[in-house]
């Protein structure tokens, strides 16, 4: 896949610079790399197509996989405590002092998502189970939320970069958001099944959406909507 990267507070300076985190971020690259269209495509049709209307699944268990086989925690608990042993107190993926966050969920889990790599990271009234310096956020950009059919209200990277100016006081670690971006060879286009439910096919030969990422607005939706 391509992709795009912002950095807060130089992490993406430090990850490739740093010795202690050279090689782990060429692994989170190559990771990301090693994800094809064709790759997506066969998860898709295989175990979604028929269950959801977007990519957010098949993408979600294409990166477990590639995290998994290269040694990552999964599911990683942030604390000891068994207070907090909740999914909300947990990363998606821990290695070698980086927290990792995998983020096609609702908008208004952004914030959340951002802070939970300074959770990890800074010391806390709550003894630690783990203890990183750096945190990484893989999104969609608004070009792979449309042409992966994902819901309007996800958080996009757009959103993600937004958000870093008003909490740059309580983000007070090093974090990189990479941005995904649409498939060149396909998109998913939307249909309602016999039970009139929405579900997505793959169309292939599809080149990127042209988007003008200056039309995105910013206001989160007064409720929840339906995020497969």
């Amino acid at each position: 896949m391509n992709y795009r990267v912002h950095s807060h507070r130089f992490g993406e300076t430090i990850l490739k610079n740093d010795e202690e985190f050279k090689e782990i971020w060429k692994e989170i690259h190559d990771i990301i790399q090693s994800i094809s269209d064709d790759d997506i495509i066969k998860v898709f049709n295989e175990k979604y197509a028929k269950k959801n209307k977007s990519l957010s699944k098949a993408l979600n268990e294409l990166f477990r996989l590639e995290f998994l086989r290269r040694g990552w925690m999964s599911e990683s608990p942030i604390f000891q405590d068994r207070d907090y042993s909740e999914n909300v107190w947990r990363l998606d993926f821990a290695k070698d002092n980086i927290s990792l966050e995998v983020g096609f969920n609702h908008s208004g889990t952004i914030a959340w998502n951002l802070l939970k790599p300074v959770i990890a990271s800074e010391l806390n009234h709550v003894e630690k189970a783990i203890q990183t310096r750096i945190g990484v956020i893989i999104c969609a950009t608004q070009r792979l939320q449309r042409a992966g059919n994902f819901d309007g209200a996800i958080g996009t990277y757009e959103k993600y970069v937004h958000h870093l100016k008003p909490l740059n006081t309580q983000l007070t670690v090093p974090i990189v958001i990479i941005g995904l971006e649409a498939p060149d060879t396909f998109k998913i286009v939307e249909y309602l099944n016999e039970k009139g439910e929405k579900r997505g096919r793959v169309e292939e030969f599809y080149a990127n959406l042209l988007i003008d990422d200056t039309t995105e607005t910013y206001d989160e939706p007064m409720f929840d909507e339906d995020l497969d």
